[in-house]
């Protein structure tokens, strides 16, 4: 079974900076966070880079669509975009725990999955999880790592999330706190599926959920736990 550590940071750092950036990886190490999170998508030129939004206005000095610009175009107007590879090895180096979200752009699910997946077979230490809303991609990243942790990504448990942890091979659930109640943490629980809840900011809710058996809890707010 997966093991979790209980607090990670949403989007590398959540608000303590640039979300998606190596300042947010280093500000979760220094609030005393072991565990992080963050979002991958491709570039027009297939490098894997840290981006949540199709577009770059919202957290980045550049205008555009992520893949219809170069790596080298982004750099060029906001160089503190981190590539995958620079992610991972900061990770490495503060000893972050990593669940790699693919995040694809339209039309690029399986090119995303199967890039990422290919580029962390390589060169991933494996200290993480993998997941996504796009089961396409996740599914695409399984094909190139098949013995890595993935969990099933999805806002409330659906009908039929065993048939997708069975398709996916995914080991623990991501859902939304809003949706986590006593019947979902219930059914996890009797099929033996760890699980961990986005995005909480708070104590109260954060102790509802660990009273409910969460494994996990991400957070905007890594430096208040």
């Amino acid at each position: 079974m997966i093991r979790y550590p209980r607090i990670i940071a949403h989007r590398c750092g959540g608000h303590l900076a640039m979300e998606n950036s190596i300042a947010g990886l280093l500000a979760a190490k220094r609030a005393g966070c072991r565990a992080v999170e963050f979002d991958v998508m491709l570039t027009r030129d297939g490098v894997p880079i840290l981006m949540h939004d199709e577009t770059l206005e919202r957290t980045t000095h550049c205008k555009g669509a992520v893949a219809a610009l170069t790596l080298a175009e982004i750099r060029a107007c906001d160089p503190r975009v981190p590539t995958l590879a620079e992610a991972i090895g900061m990770c490495e180096r503060l000893g972050l725990w990593a669940n790699v979200e693919l995040k694809p752009a339209a039309g690029h699910e399986e090119e995303t999955g199967a890039v990422v997946g290919r580029w962390l077979a390589r060169h991933w230490h494996g200290q993480g999880v993998i997941s996504s809303f796009s089961e396409k991609s996740a599914l695409a990243a399984r094909h190139e790592l098949p013995e890595a942790a993935f969990a099933l990504l999805c806002d409330r448990l659906p009908e039929d999330w065993q048939a997708r942890l069975s398709r996916l091979g995914a080991v623990a659930v991501h859902l939304n706190a809003v949706h986590a109640d006593e019947a979902t943490a219930h059914d996890l629980a009797s099929a033996g599926i760890p699980w961990a809840a986005w995005t909480v900011n708070d104590r109260a809710t954060a102790e509802r959920l660990f009273t409910l058996g969460a494994a996990a809890i991400f957070t905007d707010r890594p430096d208040l736990w």
